[in-house]
């Protein structure tokens, strides 16, 4: 049986690294797992008093087209894929941040997924979760479309995570998101993503949180603010991107409607992307499904599983692509949840 991934406690944590090793190939891992190498300060939060204070709706059903469990449920919402949802054990639900939109979700007895918005949300909230959620989608179809009948790696991993699907984000906020997430885990990608909200961001409803800021936003800011807000190096990168985007007529939207590679393409040339960080925002920002991450969870998953030790980055991404086809950003979220859970 797997271990029980933990939540998230109800404060947001700040990581302080002593003698953690970080690649440069970013390792997003759930590392509320590997606790112990870490100090680990709590730092204040404004979450809770955004419970008390909002206004929410009623809870109401969703009927997604393939159901979610416990397992599937956090791990499509707290491994890696997105930075801004939180479980929150008062509420018994997770509580996320998307665009414009604040939600709080729960599986009820018998795995009902319901949720529920604060009631000054646009009317076309409930559209927008059930897109941003791919609720309409047979993620199951997709499954079997996967090759795990010859590949027992990926069998065991989809066995272990049935109902994991992929998030369908705002493809300019998971370029953000992966610009932040340059050698960090994802507690610290977290911590970033909030703090470019709460201090950048517009507010997504009077009294409650604040929604990532956009790229002009971003352009309007000084490098040194964006050093302050604990991005590090990646500030330069964020703010170089950020004044192109700007300056630009549409260039993301250009992008995202490109095919794959020559999106991939177009993507690196932006300061401090690189191949990993397009492929993430390809993948879960802009549905490029033949996308194939390669951070350092995958590389245990390619050398332990399939034996591709001493291979460059280059020819990982190619096996990848070819040996998983068309949905291997999909087979490779799987294994990214197997292999953290396992080891």
């Amino acid at each position: 049986m797997l271990p029980k991934v933990p939540y998230a406690s109800n404060q947001w944590v700040s990581i302080v690294l002593q003698s953690v090793r970080s690649t440069d190939m970013g390792d997003s891992s759930n590392s509320f797992l590997n606790l112990g190498i870490m100090k680990i300060q709590s730092v204040p939060t404004n979450h809770d008093k955004i419970l008390t204070n909002l206004r929410w709706t009623n809870w109401e059903t969703l009927t997604p087209r393939t159901p979610f469990t416990e397992q599937s449920l956090q791990e499509t919402l707290n491994g890696g894929q997105a930075f801004r949802w939180r479980y929150d054990d008062s509420e018994q639900s997770w509580q996320g941040i998307w665009a414009k939109h604040l939600v709080q979700l729960r599986l009820t007895e018998g795995d009902v997924l319901e949720y529920r918005f604060p009631k000054e949300s646009p009317a076309n909230a409930r559209a927008d979760l059930s897109e941003y959620l791919l609720l309409d989608t047979d993620w199951s179809d997709l499954t079997d479309q996967l090759p795990w009948r010859s590949d027992q790696a990926l069998e065991n991993a989809i066995n272990a995570f049935r109902g994991l699907r992929l998030l369908n984000q705002p493809f300019s906020e998971a370029l953000l998101c992966f610009l932040c997430s340059a050698t960090k885990q994802i507690p610290q990608i977290k911590v970033m993503c909030e703090n470019l909200a709460r201090e950048i961001g517009s507010e997504i409803t009077s009294g409650g949180p604040h929604a990532l800021p956009t790229w002009i936003q971003l352009s309007r800011t000084r490098e040194a603010t964006l050093r302050s807000l604990g991005l590090g190096f990646r500030a330069k990168n964020i703010k170089k991107t950020a004044d192109i985007i700007a300056g630009s007529n549409g260039i993301l939207e250009k992008i995202e409607l490109l095919p794959y590679a020559e999106a991939k393409a177009e993507l690196i040339k932006f300061p401090g992307v690189g191949s990993k960080i397009a492929d993430c925002a390809l993948l879960f920002g802009a549905r490029k499904y033949e996308a194939f991450p390669v951070d350092t969870w995958i590389l245990k998953v390619l050398k332990n599983r399939y034996g591709l030790e001493g291979w460059n980055k280059d020819q990982l991404e190619h096996f990848g692509r070819v040996h998983l086809g068309p949905l291997a950003g999909y087979a490779q979220q799987y294994h990214f949840a197997y292999e953290r859970a396992i080891r």
